[in-house]
Formats: C-alpha cells, sequence, structure tokens
C-alpha cells in the first residue's frame, strides 16, 4: 500500500460497530431491488468494462476496474441473500460484511468512482455497475460513514437550503449587482434579474457556485432571458438545483432537497422549473428525485440548454458566430449527458454561435468522465486521485487544439479549471450559457422590454 493510499486508510472513517453492519445489511438490502440482485449475478468477469474507467486507463491497478469496485457489494450481498453465499461462500466468493471490509467499500465506492456510468453502457451483460456502487454508498450513509466532506455538503444544503451557505442578505445584493451589470451590458434602465416574482412562466435554479464564485454566469442566464423577453424569475430561498445526495447515498437528504425547489416554484406561480447548467443537478431533479419523492404533482422540468435551443429556433434571440471566435470544444458531464439523455441541444446551440467548434474524441454517452462527479471535487481525501484520473480528459481536450472548453455542469467547470492549471492545457472553461449570451445581438426592440409585475 503506497503512502498516499495509506493515508486515505486512515482517515475514512471509524471502525464499523457491529450494530453499524447490521444497519448496513438491512440498508443494502432494502436498496437492491430484484433487477439489480438479478444483475449481480450475471457478471462474466470478461474485464471488458476496465478501459472504460478513466480511474483503470490511468493507473491500470485492479481495485480500479469497475467489475472489482461492484464486487465488494455483490459479494456481501451474495453472502446474505443467496443460497451458495450462504452455505458455500467459497463458490461466489461471497464475503461476511465486516468493519475491515467496510474500511475498504468507502476508499474504493467513494474514493475510486465518480458514479459516471461509463462502465454500465460498455458492459456485456448490461449491469448498471454504477447502481451497485452507489446502492453500496447507500449502505454506508445508513450509518453515517460518508466522508466527512461530502456529508458536510449535503448537510449543509439541508440545513441552510444550498449547498454553499450563502445567506439571503449574500445572495440579494449579488442579484442587485448582477441587475446593474445587466443594465449596463443591455443599455436598458429597465432590464432586470427579478427575484420572487410570481405567476411566471419560468422558475431559474441555479447553483449557488454560480453566486458564491460564477456570478458571470447569472449575468449570461439572465441576458438570455431578457433578450428572449422571458417571463422568468429567481428565488430568494430553496433555488438550488445541486443534490449532492445523489453522491453520499442518501435517498431521504435527496428527496427533502429536490422537494423543496418543486414547493418554491409552486409558491412562486411558476409554471415550469429550468433547471441550470448542473449536470448531477439535473438528472437528481429531473429523474431520480422523481422517484425519492414518489410525487405526481411535480412542475415541469427542463435544462437551460433545451431551453435555448427553442428560443434559437424559434427566433426569439439572435445570434453572431463571428463573436465567439476561439476554436471550442464540448466535454460532456455524465449525468446529464450518459444518464440523463440530454446531448444535442448544447451542441445545436454551440454550432449556431461559435465559429470553429471541434468535438472531442469519444464524445456524447461514449465521453470519458473529467473526474469531478460522483461527489469527488468535495472529498479532498481523494483529490490526488481525482487529478490523475482526470488526466484522460485532459489528453482528449488537447487532442482536439481548443482554445475554450465549454461545459454545461459547473462541477465539471471546477474540474476542468483544476486540469487546465495542473495538465497545463492553456484553455479557457466556460458554460454553454456564457457561449450563447456573448453571441447574442441585441435588437432595438429589445430595449422596449416591459417588467413583468412586482410581486
Amino acid at each position: 500500500m503506497s503512502a498516499d493510499d495509506e493515508k486515505v486508510r486512515l482517515t475514512c472513517a471509524r471502525p464499523a460497530s457491529s450494530s453499524d453492519l447490521e444497519c448496513m445489511l438491512t440498508a443494502l438490502a432494502e436498496t437492491i431491488d430484484a433487477d439489480l440482485a438479478t444483475q449481480m449475478q450475471t457478471c462474466v468477469h470478461c474485464g471488458l468494462c476496465a478501459e472504460t474507467c478513466h480511474y483503470f486507463v490511468t493507473t491500470g491497478g485492479a481495485k480500479d476496474i469497475p467489475a472489482y469496485k461492484a464486487s465488494l457489494v455483490t459479494s456481501v450481498f451474495a453472502r446474505y441473500h443467496t443460497l451458495s453465499g450462504k452455505y458455500l461462500p467459497f463458490l461466489n466468493k461471497a464475503k461476511a460484511l465486516d468493519a475491515e471490509l467496510v474500511r475498504e467499500w468507502i476508499d474504493a465506492l467513494y474514493g475510486r468512482c465518480s458514479l459516471c456510468g461509463r462502465c454500465t453502457i460498455n458492459c456485456t451483460m448490461g449491469i448498471s455497475l454504477e447502481r451497485i456502487i452507489r446502492a453500496g454508498r447507500s449502505a454506508i450513509a445508513s450509518v453515517g460513514m460518508v466522508p466527512s466532506e461530502l456529508q458536510s455538503t449535503v448537510d449543509k444544503a439541508v440545513n441552510t437550503g444550498n449547498n454553499m451557505g450563502i445567506t439571503e442578505e449574500e445572495w440579494l445584493e449579488t442579484i442587485d449587482w448582477l441587475q446593474d451589470e445587466l443594465r449596463g451590458e443591455t443599455g436598458d434602465n429597465a432590464a432586470e434579474m427579478p427575484i420572487d416574482r410570481k405567476q411566471v412562466d419560468i422558475l431559474y435554479a441555479i447553483n449557488p457556485r454560480e453566486a458564491k464564485f460564477y456570478p458571470l454566469s447569472l449575468l449570461a442566464a439572465g441576458k438570455v432571458f431578457y433578450a428572449a423577453k422571458a417571463s422568468w424569475t429567481f428565488a430568494s430561498d430553496a433555488y438550488d438545483v445541486t443534490n449532492y445526495a445523489l453522491f453520499s447515498g442518501d435517498d431521504e437528504a435527496g428527496a427533502a432537497i429536490a422537494r423543496r425547489l418543486q414547493e418554491t416554484a409552486k409558491r412562486l406561480g411558476a409554471k415550469r422549473i429550468i433547471l441550470g447548467e448542473c449536470g448531477h443537478g439535473f438528472n437528481a431533479n429531473r429523474w431520480e428525485g422523481v422517484e425519492w419523492r414518489q410525487s405526481e404533482d411535480d412542475l415541469p422540468m427542463t435544462s437551460i440548454l433545451e431551453l435555448m435551443e427553442c428560443y434559437l429556433k424559434e427566433g426569439r434571440i439572435k445570434v453572431d458566430p463571428a463573436k465567439n471566435r476561439n476554436r471550442c470544444t464540448l466535454h460532456d458531464p455524465c449525468n446529464l449527458v450518459r444518464l440523463g439523455g440530454v446531448s444535442e441541444p448544447q451542441r445545436y446551440l454551440l454550432k449556431e454561435t461559435v465559429s470553429d467548434f471541434v468535438e472531442m474524441s469519444p464524445n456524447r454517452e461514449n465521453n470519458f468522465c473529467c473526474g469531478g462527479g460522483g461527489g469527488q471535487l468535495s472529498m479532498t481525501r481523494f483529490a490526488d486521485r481525482r487529478i490523475e484520473a482526470g488526466k484522460v480528459k485532459a489528453d482528449q481536450i488537447r487532442t482536439t487544439g481548443a482554445q475554450v472548453v465549454v461545459t454545461p455542469c459547473h462541477n465539471c467547470i471546477d474540474q476542468l479549471s483544476e486540469l487546465n492549471k495542473h495538465y497545463k492545457l492553456n484553455t479557457e472553461v466556460k458554460t454553454v450559457t456564457e457561449i450563447v449570451a456573448d453571441a447574442i445581438v441585441l435588437l432595438p426592440t429589445t430595449s422596449t422590454t416591459v417588467a413583468s409585475p412586482k410581486p
């Protein structure tokens, strides 16, 4: 074991007690349904999943093979829920759960996986490997042994309404400043960044990192809405599109976070929720959150990418690709594209708004994870692994010769920014909304926008 791995092992968690082990086994049984249980018994150990994982590609280590990581969970499930596992465990390498195995779970399931799902789409048996790994995470979450940095992000979202802990005062001050910026950029003193406006078409949900570190991406969204003469609003609280419970494995917390966004939209009388550029936020709200909440009266949820595509096709915004002359490439966020099904709107937008767009290879659902998902950005103990595994993405970017890397996800932006610095890529990293906003041509009639009624 390397000194680095030993350091990680020692910080992984407290030793699991016998009651912890019992709770984990119960949680695992409750998380794994019949379909997944069947899949867990079908691995033929072909090893083809290895080359699909950015961790394995960079390290070549057996512990980084997706099937190995999943087997840590399947071996325990087999020990307690199959006949051969109970009475002849050596036949299928079934293992009893103990404190040392829990440590290995934490190291492998959190520290060597970003839940990107690339292994699943390349599995010859169709096994949902990332679902198995997340089931293991759920068992860990049931006894409060999630890596503390990741858990604190979830706790902050639950306790404060957003995962950055931004106060309402800070948020309102940011919006006020951005409204001044929008008016300066458009030359229209009536231009607004509305907040808590009622009976609008759109509630725009944001990643709090935008408010804290990337406010210009919010300004870009405001410019797009302004040019399209949209009926929209921000909310003063419970506006967070992110949901790190997707990564921690805590469905109950995930449901609570996702539910609040729906409640905010209904309180304001919005007709739909537009989800900002956050890959896992899209997946957690549009797909997984629906299952967590078991709700039948959700408002429609759409990605800002799909909305901007409609705006452009309908002629509600005009763009000039000559305004974006640098070569651009596109990174596909795993949760948005591979796991979320949204791959083409961003490509349409870039082809219409930049002069030189080049694809990475592979791309779309086969694109490699950048390494920032799965909660990796929050878990500083695994940072060295995250940057090392990101070399696959860095090499993809370098091959394109792009000067700008565009990605519709702020987790990806943070990771790509670190990769840019570490691997000396000399690129700029931007959101799709920023690219679209940069290309917008404001027509003279736009300045006659009439402000919507105040709440």
